[in-house]
């Protein structure tokens, strides 16, 4: 079951980016970015009770007159109500209500989703009441005061989010079929291949609108097996603001790859990867999928006996921090390889769901640590006591050890590199979780 998607959506300067940073910041810890993915994090991970979401930032708006103002908060106020299960929209109670925010709240009150109103940068709650009721006047219930500079009313906020979170459909909860997201830049033949699978297969079983989101689900029927397809394609209204455009499909890339469990990275072979292939890339490796690099138009490249293996030097070279990323070069337009897609699929889906025996781990361990010492310092060295699997998609592993501190990220990879020698986990990425045993020097 994936993670309910909440955006956050008003004009500039009401303060989003400042509530985004304070949740994520209180709720998270935002680990170092990996490669390719952005710096300036448009989504989080928060956890409130025993609730988790992502939540998105919609921010970045900074233009010049009212009527760009307003078409871009309309652009922002869409991509919420296609891609969030609840939508915050933030007003600012200093500045009162403005005629943008009524016109947005039209559009968001049209959508029938959840639509908390939250008033920023109400400082004193006794003194400011007053000012805080004329939201009311946008027709979107009670509003919610906070503050974000200050933290103060957060706990009422996340409240109302997480109150409206979609229940639980039992069905989804319990379909153990596949899901695969369709990834990608604009362009690079994503529905193209969605139809081309449909077509090799003939045996669509149903069109399924995709959840609370206006994605399509297509559920493909092949040797017997249902997969569900995330098509994030033709999701994408054109505009002038380009970046800012950039900037939502990868809001759009994020709610279909944490539906995922195998996420195909669709590249066109002409350009290459490019920045913003590397950031998908980035997102799906953090959040733990199984990944399939699929290079189309292979038949517009012109080759000699040496191409396929420089390209593929050079995509590992650029996505280095996703080694184990299985890479297939095909054509839509042609048809090459398409059927070869299936089977990676259900390799990485295989692999994705590994487990391994704790006994047969802790051989692989202890020839590892036989042909490598530990690293030590100042005279200490790192001992690893024991080692076993605690979860599956990813696979993830728990090493004991005596000190943390001495484990270095290099024998952690080198451990990892034993287990993919023996087990392969091809287009998966394994995750490591370090843990302290005292009492065993």
């Amino acid at each position: 079951m994936s993670k309910p998607v909440v955006a956050i959506v008003g004009r500039p300067n009401v303060g989003k980016s400042t509530l985004f940073n304070a949740l994520a910041g209180e709720m998270i810890s935002i680990v170092k970015d990996t490669p390719g993915v952005t710096r300036d994090r448009i989504y989080a991970d928060v956890t409130w009770l025993d609730k988790s979401f992502t939540m998105i930032d919609t921010g970045g708006i900074e233009p010049d007159t009212s009527d760009i103002i307003l078409a871009q908060m309309r652009e922002q106020a869409q991509i919420a109500i296609d891609t969030a299960d609840v939508i915050v929209f933030i007003v600012d109670v200093r500045q009162g209500l403005v005629d943008s925010d009524s016109k947005v709240a039209d559009m968001l009150r049209r959508s029938h989703k959840p639509v908390i109103l939250c008033v920023n940068k109400v400082d004193n709650f006794k003194k400011m009441e007053a000012d805080v009721y004329e939201f009311y006047n946008l027709g979107l219930g009670d509003p919610v005061p906070i503050s974000a500079v200050s933290k103060l009313g957060f706990g009422e906020l996340l409240d109302e989010i997480t109150k409206n979170f979609p229940s639980v459909d039992e069905d989804e909860s319990e379909d153990e079929r596949p899901r695969i997201a369709i990834v990608g830049k604009p362009n690079v033949g994503k529905s193209s291949l969605i139809n081309k699978l449909l077509g090799e297969n003939r045996l669509i079983v149903s069109n399924i609108a995709g959840t609370t989101r206006d994605a399509v689900d297509t559920v493909i029927k092949r040797n017997g097996n249902e997969y569900v397809f995330i098509d994030t394609a033709g999701l994408r209204r054109k505009s002038k603001i380009k970046e800012e455009l950039e900037k939502f499909s990868i809001i759009r890339t994020v709610t279909a790859v944490e539906r995922a469990d195998v996420v195909v990275i669709v590249i066109d072979a002409s350009e290459g990867v490019t920045e913003q292939d590397a950031k998908i890339a980035g997102i799906a490796h953090e959040r733990g999928k199984g990944i399939i690099v699929a290079v189309n138009k292979w038949d517009a490249i012109e080759k000699n006996d040496k191409t396929i293996y420089e390209y593929t030097n050079k995509i590992k070279e650029i996505l280095s921090f996703m080694p184990y990323a299985e890479l297939l070069f095909m054509s839509v337009q042609t048809g090459q390889r398409i059927n070869k897609l299936f089977e990676l699929i259900d390799v990485v889906i295989e692999n994705h769901a590994l487990r391994i025996a704790t006994g047969v781990l802790n051989e692989i361990m202890a020839e590892a640590v036989a042909l490598q010492q530990p690293p030590s310092d100042k005279g200490k060295r790192l001992k690893l006591y024991y080692m076993t699997q605690v979860a599956v998609k990813p696979p993830t592993f728990v090493i004991f050890v005596n000190d943390k501190e001495l484990m270095h990220f290099s024998y952690t990879r080198y451990i990892e590199n034993k287990i993919r020698e023996a087990f392969g986990f091809k287009g998966t990425p394994l995750k490591f979780i370090i843990r302290e045993r005292k009492g065993d020097e």
